[in-house]
């Protein structure tokens, strides 16, 4: 919450367990039953919707590009999504481990690798780019 400015309902990480700033980032979201968005995706069958697992390893990446010096205190926006793959459900009680590799980082952009793991199997992997804003 000091490097980031999302606030609850979408902050979607909840530690970040391990950084290489600028490089390497490994953050958890613990997937809880109260989760606004399990009201109606799917009350049948509760799992994450896709779109929040890659809003969740975005703001990971995002906790590792504004944690380095010369972008403390600016705002990370989402760029753009490739080849984003979805393998396993995600759903209440489960945590994901969302790791981050941050391929390329220039002044005003950059793209990074990301990953969501539900323990040793892949629930999602995408690239995800960026655009680095000053806040007004």
């Amino acid at each position: 919450m000091e490097i980031i400015p999302h606030r609850d309902p979408f902050l979607l990480i909840d530690e970040v367990i391990e950084m290489d700033v600028g490089r390497r980032v490994v953050a958890l979201k613990r997937v809880r039953e109260e989760e606004y968005y399990f009201q109606g995706h799917f009350p049948q069958e509760k799992v994450m919707p896709g779109v929040l697992i890659v809003e969740a390893l975005a703001q990971a990446g995002a906790v590792g590009i504004l944690s380095m010096e010369e972008n403390r205190g600016r705002l990370a926006y989402f760029g753009g999504i490739r080849e984003a793959k979805f393998r396993e459900k995600v759903r209440p009680g489960d945590t994901i481990r969302l790791e981050v590799t941050l391929d390329r980082v220039r002044s005003r952009a950059g793209t990074g690798t990301a990953t969501a793991w539900l323990g040793s199997r892949i629930a999602c992997r995408c690239e995800i780019m960026f655009a680095l804003g000053d806040r007004q």
